[in-house]
């Protein structure tokens, strides 16, 4: 994911055997349960307990702790960035809202893990890379056809969009109300009468 075809480190340490990769898969599923239940203190033995396998096979794979929030943070961007291809068949301003939510999901999920991580590590700036790789052709898609503003940039998009998901919301009824509104500001403006 760090460019055309290159990915992070982290996708590099993934095994090669079956049954090693399922570990794997497991390990990084119970992390991002665990994580999303307890922040980034989720124990890593509670880790291991719902991955169904031993504290030693999981630091076999993640010698540290740092290296899980890593490998758990690069396969939800991976996530992120894989949905985009899915929405290439939808409208323009349809495509570009429903990655919008799913980006929203995904940074509010997240968080205790992307202050784990240094905003300038690495890992964190390829990830970057990947999300406006996979978001900005479809904001551009839709500034192309008339439904999106097209005085701003993605990154004026992402700023938008990761304050929201800085605010704490009651309920996620509020928060897709208040992100309703932040999208409606992404229109172009009415032409005056």
């Amino acid at each position: 994911m760090t460019g055309a075809g290159q990915a992070p480190e982290v996708f590099a340490q993934r095994p090669k055997r079956a049954d090693a990769r399922r570990n794997y898969d497991a390990l990084i599923a119970a992390a991002r349960e665990a994580f999303a239940e307890h922040g980034a203190a989720a124990s890593l033995e509670d880790v291991a307990r719902r991955a169904g396998v031993g504290i030693g096979t999981l630091y076999r794979n993640f010698p540290t702790r740092r290296h899980l929030f890593e490998a758990v943070y690069v396969e939800e961007v991976r996530a992120l960035c894989h949905s985009a291809e899915g929405l290439a068949e939808l409208p323009p301003w349809d495509a570009f809202v429903a990655w919008l939510h799913r980006f929203v999901a995904y940074v509010a999920t997240k968080r205790a893990l992307a202050e784990q991580l240094l905003h300038d590590s690495e890992i964190f700036a390829s990830c970057r890379t990947e999300i406006f790789s996979a978001g900005e052709p479809l904001m551009r898609r839709g500034q192309a056809a008339g439904v999106v503003r097209d005085d701003i940039g993605f990154d004026d998009v992402v700023r938008l969009i990761s304050g929201l998901t800085m605010a704490q919301f009651p309920s996620p009824e509020q928060r897709d109300r208040v992100l309703g509104v932040a999208l409606d500001g992404l229109r172009p403006p009415a032409t005056p009468r």
